[in-house]
């Protein structure tokens, strides 16, 4: 068992969590928190506890009314601030921890973690590599979907197969920033289809714009109902990680074809 101190390579794994997990979800009777707690040599319900200090620290959750157990450490404090200010380094480093906790423990990574790739089609640094971008990306998605409460934030789907965490600046355009949730927004395949091609966009306030050559293209009903009429309409914000105005600002101008 650990001793009862958290340390910093715990923190980072418990925060990392925490970005996956809805508000709702923080209990110890989830199974993703009972996992990370075996792999910690904790409890659940001190997993959970620490999940729930974290919110403390979350101006989306303790803005909106609800609060966290109001302890949280100056380490917490620590990893969450290294957390924001450079989300690609540390997920990188979650990951080690995470392998090396596993390693250690003879505890096997969840098969969800790993999607549908078949591994066994590589070998040495070449399968390290694709692990490594997979649970990359298993982390943006999960924290991204988890803030919009597993829904399209502009049609309201909430089927996950067909749910997308599309990037407002694209992946290669911003590296600091590619596995920031605040970089996220959780669309359907086809809004996020036409938020790639620019085709719409989200402005300061919230609101989704169409643009004029949806606006003005021959009527198709499917079109209409699915994009067009979404014009001006707003968004549902996330729970967390709310998207940044710079963001948007970037998408707009470089992407969105007006």
């Amino acid at each position: 068992m650990s001793s009862n101190r958290w340390n910093r390579e715990q923190l980072k794994l418990a925060f990392s969590l925490y970005c996956q997990l809805p508000f709702g979800k923080l209990h110890s009777r989830n199974d993703q928190i009972i996992e990370l707690a075996r792999l910690l040599g904790r409890t659940p319900s001190a997993v959970a506890m620490k999940l729930v200090n974290f919110a403390s620290l979350d101006p989306a959750i303790t803005t909106s009314g609800r609060k966290g157990l109001g302890n949280a450490s100056a380490l917490d404090r620590e990893v969450w601030d290294e957390f924001h200010s450079d989300w690609e380094s540390l997920v990188l480093e979650c990951i080690e921890i995470d392998r090396q906790f596993r390693s250690e423990s003879a505890i096997e990574p969840t098969p969800d973690s790993l999607d549908d790739f078949d591994l066994n089609d590589y070998a040495g640094e070449t399968r390290r590599a694709i692990i490594e971008q997979r649970m990359k990306q298993h982390f943006f998605r999960r924290a991204v979907l988890a803030s919009y409460g597993g829904r399209c934030c502009m049609s309201g789907l909430s089927e996950t197969r067909l749910l997308v965490a599309s990037h407002i600046v694209p992946w290669s355009h911003d590296k600091a920033n590619r596995l920031n949730p605040s970089n996220g927004l959780c669309l359907s395949a086809l809004h996020d289809k036409a938020f790639d091609r620019g085709l719409i966009t989200v402005s300061d306030d919230f609101r989704v714009l169409v643009s004029t050559q949806l606006r003005n293209s021959p009527k198709d009903s499917i079109l209409k109902s699915a994009l067009v009429d979404l014009h001006e309409k707003p968004i549902e914000k996330p729970e967390r990680f709310l998207p940044r105005a710079d963001f948007l600002a970037r998408h707009r101008t470089e992407v969105y074809v007006g």
